[in-house]
This record gives C-alpha cells, sequence and structure tokens, in this order.
C-alpha cells in the first residue's frame, strides 16, 4: 500500500508543505538522507495554540500537546513530500528530535513527542520506528508548545 493510500485509510490529509519562518530552508538532502528543519504545528499558517505545556489551568494541556506534535509530524511529512517528491520513497524514519516547551515541573515530555512518533509508526509501520530524544525548553519560535525535527532515510 502506498503512503499516500495509508493517509487516506487513516483520515489525514497531508498539509501543504509550511514556509520556512526566517533565513533557512526547510529540509537538506544529503546523499540519502532528508534532514528536515523544525516543524511548529501550524494549520493554515497559525498556531493552534501558544505557551507552555503543564499541568496547571492556563497552560497548555498534555493532551493537546500531544496533538500538536502529531500536526508537527505532519508538516514535516509534507517537507520529506516537498524536498523528494513522494514518500513510498521514505525507507526509514531515522531520527526524531521533539521539543516541548514547558514549566520547569513538567517532566513528562516524552509523552509528548509520542504524538508524532506514533503517527509516524501509523503511516509507515516498522520503517517508522526511529531514534528520539524529547527536550524540555523554556520558549520555542512563536511561542509554540512543541517543535519536531527528522531525519529520515530514502531510496
Amino acid at each position: 500500500m502506498s503512503v499516500e493510500s495509508r493517509l487516506t485509510e487513516l483520515g489525514i490529509e497531508l498539509p501543504q508543505a509550511p514556509a520556512p519562518l526566517a533565513a533557512y530552508v526547510p529540509a537538506v538532502v544529503e546523499g540519502n538522507l532528508v534532514f528536515v528543519s523544525g516543524q511548529l504545528p501550524t494549520v493554515d499558517g497559525k498556531l493552534p495554540a501558544t505557551g507552555k505545556v503543564g499541568e496547571s489551568p492556563g497552560l497548555v494541556s498534555p493532551a493537546d500537546a500531544q496533538s500538536y506534535a502529531r500536526i508537527s509530524a505532519l508538516n514535516g511529512l509534507a517537507v520529506i513530500k516537498s524536498a523528494i517528491g513522494d514518500l513510498d520513497r521514505v525507507t526509514r524514519i531515522v531520527k526524531v528530535t521533539g521539543f516541548v516547551a514547558c514549566v520547569p515541573e513538567f517532566t513528562s515530555q516524552g509523552a509528548i513527542i509520542n504524538g508524532a512518533s506514533e503517527l509516524l509508526v501509523e503511516v509507515f509501520g516498522e520503517a517508522g520506528k526511529h531514534a528520539r530524544s524529547s527536550i524540555g525548553v523554556p520558549v520555542l519560535p512563536l511561542d509554540s508548545p512543541v517543535e519536531i525535527e527528522l531525519i529520515v532515510a530514502f531510496k
């Protein structure tokens, strides 16, 4: 089954690749790897929420942040498609780096980034299983709650 068919089966529409927000390119292809610049959870160019992740009122809830990690990964897939032309060329998701803007006492960054990791396995199966880092940070661009970077192998 093609990746596009799998996305359709999952009820997922791949967005347009987001434009860079500063002086960088969305992806660099080197050999058989695509290095995807950090992707925010933008939808139609806008963040669905801003702020820090945490358990207290007034913060971005962990459940919402996990869904934003998923959106960020989808944006990353759109960038990959733009860089190599066809997601069926992907042979492996090699590495995911996830950043979570959170309050100092929040320690569940891994659970947040699972939103991205689980999507990649849903879409690519075994080839979607990857190495990963989940990092808590004080702030991200545009006050985004999450940001995802990807390294992907392709043929």
